[in-house]
Formats: C-alpha cells, sequence, structure tokens
C-alpha cells in the first residue's frame, strides 16, 4: 500500500462502525420502498458493465460519491475505539455525532485524501461528466470540488437541498447558511437553495426513511429533466442507501452502505408508469 493510499483506508473500527449504522439505517426501509413503488416515475439502475442496461434518451450515466471522512465521522470512531457507548439520534452527552462543534462537520486530512484518491478514476472516464450536483452540506462540498476538480470553469457544479443527508437531531447534518456556503464554495451555484437558515433540519426527530426517500424522488424528478446524460453526484451514506434500496429498482450488488469516500457508477433509467 502506497502513502496515499494508506492515508485513505479505512480503519477496522470504520469498517466496524459502519456495519451498525447500515443495520440501524435500514430499519424503516420497507415503508420507503412500498411508497416509491406507488410512485408515477420509475427509475432503474443498473452496474456498469451490466450488458442487460439500458440505452436511448431516458437514460443517464450517475457518478455517486459518497462524502470523504469528515470530522463527525472522525469522533464517532474515536468514541467506539475508546469503548464508548451511544443511541443514535438522541441528544445525549455520549453521542458523538450531537457535539456542537461538530455542525455542517467537514473533511479531515484522511476526508480530504479519500477525495483526492477517486480524481484518477475520474479523469479516465471515457464519457466525463457534464454535471456535478452536491449536498450543500460542508463535507459534500468539499469533496464534489475535489472528486471533480478538473470540470471545474467547464461544467455546472450545483448544490441541491435534496440531496443531503437524512437530517435530524445530530447537528453534523444542519447545513450553515447560504450566504457561508456561496463564501466558500465559489465555483458551486447555490440558487436552488431557497432559504438563508437551514430551514429543513429537524432539531427533535430524525427523517424517516419515508422522508428521506420523497426528498431523493424529487431530485430525481429535476434530474430526469437535465439534458446532461453524465453527472456526478457527492451526497452521503443514508442518502445514498435510501437511494439504492427505495428508490431504484436494482439489483443486491448496488444496494450496500457506501464507506466514506467511495463512488459507485450507475447507468439509470427513467420511465412513468404507463
Amino acid at each position: 500500500m502506497t502513502p496515499k493510499e494508506d492515508a485513505a483506508a479505512h480503519s477496522e473500527v470504520t469498517l466496524q462502525l459502519a456495519k451498525q449504522e447500515h443495520a440501524e439505517h435500514m430499519e424503516g426501509m420497507q415503508e420507503a420502498i412500498d411508497e416509491m413503488r406507488q410512485r408515477p416515475l420509475i427509475v432503474k439502475a443498473y452496474a456498469l458493465g451490466d450488458t442487460s442496461a439500458p440505452s436511448g434518451d431516458n437514460v443517464k450515466t450517475l457518478h455517486f460519491v459518497r462524502h470523504g471522512q469528515g470530522f463527525h465521522n472522525l469522533m464517532a470512531d474515536r468514541a467506539k475505539q475508546a469503548g464508548q457507548k451511544w443511541v443514535n439520534f438522541t441528544k445525549t452527552p455520549e453521542n458523538p455525532y450531537y457535539m456542537a462543534e461538530i455542525l455542517d462537520a467537514p473533511l479531515t486530512e484522511k476526508g480530504r485524501q479519500q477525495a483526492l484518491a477517486l480524481q484518477p478514476t475520474v479523469r479516465d472516464m471515457e464519457n466525463q461528466p457534464e454535471l456535478v450536483v452536491s449536498s450543500p452540506n460542508c463535507r459534500a462540498l468539499q469533496t464534489g470540488t475535489l472528486v471533480f476538480e478538473h470540470l471545474k470553469d467547464k461544467v455546472p457544479f450545483i448544490a441541491h437541498e435534496m440531496v443531503r443527508e437524512e437530517n435530524g437531531v445530530r447537528v453534523c447534518d444542519k447545513r450553515r447558511p447560504k450566504s457561508r456556503q456561496i463564501q466558500e464554495f465559489p465555483s458551486v451555484n447555490f440558487d436552488l437553495l431557497e432559504t438563508e437558515e437551514d430551514v429543513l433540519f429537524y432539531e427533535d426527530k430524525r427523517e424517516s426513511k419515508a422522508e428521506v426517500a420523497r426528498r431523493v424522488y424529487k431530485f430525481l424528478e429535476w434530474l430526469e429533466t437535465r439534458e446532461e446524460s453524465h453527472v456526478g453526484i457527492a451526497s452521503h451514506s443514508a442518502w445514498l442507501l435510501t437511494a439504492f434500496n427505495a428508490n431504484f429498482e436494482c439489483d443486491d450488488c448496488l444496494k450496500g452502505w457506501f464507506q466514506t469516500g467511495e463512488m459507485r457508477s450507475a447507468i439509470v433509467e427513467f420511465n412513468m408508469k404507463s
């Protein structure tokens, strides 16, 4: 393993915590699946290289990226390593995700290295992304602008509120004011953010998986109307898990948990129920 690869690698503690959070985040997923199957827009996803994948004007290639390691991820890893226990999505001193200091948590140095490690893969793509969409949260904005850095000033970079993480209680998921994000990310268009402050964040409860799936659905409706056929998307673990399990019809190979700094590409077909 090279020094760069080592800097971006996941520790055993990180992988253990990922298994725990994957199981927790699957709770309520069936309700979201059932609701999404009643919606008129049908979205099917296929792994790259799948010979059964369709082509046509209603098909896009989407490159989904989970943000690199954020400071909230680091604090959770440290807490678990120290044997600390907490109940997720609760306001308790033991919960590392509830620390006021990690509001809209940015990337750690490991997180930046994880994002930079994806650059060669993206640069080698035969069809370059024509659009980059990011969650308006700091760690996703940092990741999107690093992973797709060579496309700055060449393609639109757009922040989209519907791509943000499952939110509520955990202050790491509350975004900073729109004006602050504009100041720090001048290459990103924030016109789709309708409010200066974060009015979507729940202080006392966590979004349900059905609520997250509804946001994913709104984003897919918007994306389906865009003319770009190759798109990069920088988002978060629970949002991505919900998209692939509740919103997309796809094989199990695409449904797993995203590690920090992971990119998963898919061919996505949009159809309306007849």
